[in-house]
This record gives C-alpha cells, sequence and structure tokens, in this order.
C-alpha cells in the first residue's frame, strides 16, 4: 500500500466549486487553479448531497486521467451520516484526491483510510493512492491535535478553518476590531503550520471570505508564505491569480536558491558560508533547497 500519495508538483490554488452545481465546477476545472476541490459539505445543502454526489462522479468520469488528478472532494466530516456514502458515490469517479473538513486529528486520517483502501480495491485502483488534505482546526478539540498527524496515512497537506473553529467556539467573531484574525485564529494558523511541519507535509492557507478585495489577499497570501505557507484555499476564481503568483517562486529567489545550493556543493565540508556579506549556514541550504523542489516538474 502506498502511504504517501505523490503530491502535485503544483499546489499553490485550492479552488473550492459546489458539487451541486454543473456549471460552477465546469468554470472552475476549466480555469488555472492548481487544484479544484468539488464540495459536498457547506457548499450543499442536507438533501440535494445525494443528487451532487452523482453530479460529481459523472463530472469525473467525463474527465480524462490527467484532469482528474488536479479535481479534488471535499466529503462530509466523519462524524456525521454522510462520509461513508459520499465515498462510495464518488471514489469511482477517480478524483484527484479527497479533502477531509473538520479532523479531530490522526485517527480521522486512519478512519479515512479504513474506508477508502476497500473500494480502492474494489474498483481497481491502487490502494493509498487517493491523496488526503486534512483540515485540522475546525473544532475546538482538534486544536490539541495539529502536531500528530506525522506519519498518517495518505496525507499530502494540511490546511485549517476560521469560520467552523469559531462556531465550535461560540464566538461572536474571529475578528478583532482592527479586522485581523483574533489570537485564537492566529494561533489555529500557527499550530497547522507546525503540525504540516512536523508530518512533512506543505501547509495550505485558509480562504479568504471577501473575494473582491484583491489587493488584501495579495497581502495576506505574501505574509503567509513568509511565515512557511506553500498554498492557499479560493472560494472564487478572481483569487486564483493571485494566489498563483504570489506562492511562485520570483526569478531572484530562484537564482539566489541556486547560487547558495552551488556555493555548499563547491564546499561540501563546510557548515557555514560566507556569501554577500552574510553568514550562510545548512538550514539556508536547506530553505535554499526547498524552494527549488516547488518549480521542478
Amino acid at each position: 500500500m502506498t502511504d504517501r500519495p505523490a503530491m502535485p508538483t503544483r499546489f499553490r490554488s485550492w479552488l473550492f466549486a459546489p458539487g451541486d452545481s454543473e456549471r460552477k465546477m465546469t468554470k472552475a476545472a476549466g480555469g488555472d487553479a492548481d487544484i479544484v476541490i468539488f464540495d459536498i459539505e457547506d457548499a450543499v445543502a442536507e438533501d440535494a448531497k445525494p443528487a451532487a454526489r452523482e453530479g460529481i462522479r459523472s463530472f469525473l468520469l467525463a474527465c480524462s486521467e490527467e484532469e482528474r488528478l488536479r479535481l479534488w472532494v471535499r466529503v462530509n466530516p466523519l462524524d456525521g451520516p454522510h462520509t461513508a456514502n459520499d465515498l462510495a458515490a464518488i471514489l469511482p469517479g477517480r478524483p484527484g484526491g479527497i479533502m477531509l473538513p473538520k479532523s479531530r486529528g490522526r485517527e480521522d486520517v486512519e478512519e479515512l483510510d479504513r474506508l477508502l483502501t476497500p473500494l480502492e480495491m474494489e474498483l481497481g485502483i491502487e490502494p493509498g493512492s487517493t491523496a488526503v488534505i486534512a483540515l485540522v482546526t475546525e473544532v475546538a478539540a482538534a486544536m490539541f491535535t495539529t502536531g500528530d498527524y506525522a506519519g498518517a496515512p495518505r496525507l499530502c497537506a494540511m490546511t485549517w478553518g476560521a469560520e467552523d473553529l469559531a462556531d465550535s467556539i461560540g464566538a461572536l467573531s474571529n475578528r478583532g476590531e482592527d479586522g485581523e484574525y483574533s489570537f485564537t485564529y492566529e494561533l489555529a494558523r500557527s499550530l497547522t503550520l507546525l503540525g504540516a511541519a512536523a508530518a512533512s507535509v506543505p501547509a495550505i492557507e485558509t480562504i479568504d471570505g471577501d473575494f473582491r478585495n484583491l489587493d488584501g489577499l495579495k497581502k495576506r497570501c505574501e505574509k503567509v508564505r513568509r511565515d512557511g505557507y506553500r498554498g492557499m484555499l479560493a472560494i472564487h476564481p478572481a483569487q486564483v491569480p493571485i494566489i498563483n503568483a504570489a506562492f511562485t517562486p520570483s526569478e531572484e529567489e530562484i537564482a539566489e536558491a541556486r547560487e547558495i545550493v552551488a556555493l555548499f556543493a563547491a564546499n561540501p565540508g563546510a557548515g557555514t558560508i560566507g556569501h554577500g556579506g552574510k553568514m550562510l549556514d545548512r538550514p539556508h541550504l536547506s530553505r535554499a533547497q526547498q524552494l527549488l523542489a516547488q518549480i521542478e516538474d
């Protein structure tokens, strides 16, 4: 069994599209998002979920194998009645991956793996090859388990949610008077970043609901990228170009990273190297290598 499916080289932008709208799924799939997530959870009303499942499966089956690699599905959370039905309906369409919402910890990813494996075997899909991204802060108790995901089967990325977390806590708002996330939600962002690093998977920033404020989106993308995030969720196609540009290394960053890698390659025994008026050590080399890995095909 494959415990860690291959992550797409590009995973900057993750665009949601409601699974009960063929028009919106078509528009999202035809756009520039690195990954499109057809949603059966929050975007679909309770009585519309069966039809959404069938619509997503039909949509996926009409796509080529290459196209399906970037078409993922957000199923319903494991503590509800829908997850097994979601998976049984959509897995014959061979989506590129599954988003698991309201994950309470590593055990939820393991449970999802147990549900997926027999379906894959029945359908002739390589067991373990369907990737998973987990939403890890949407319920209060999950805040205490963000560091437990290392080695979780299928896990390819981790992201977080502020809206459901506010609901779980009973907060009136997740924002302060300045419009920025208040402490609890900045903590959720930080714990997700640390948890993803501990699990050796990319951290993906949560949505920005104000899809008309593209200048604000750009600033936020740049901030979280500096912090270590590798991509961001999107709720509107207009957000995708901003996210893609912000999470794409610049030519200057690439050139500097290549120079750092070359310096250490030319001095394999050196622990530190003077360069450009600075002292570079092995963490600088590691960061340069990680940046270059983002542009490899």
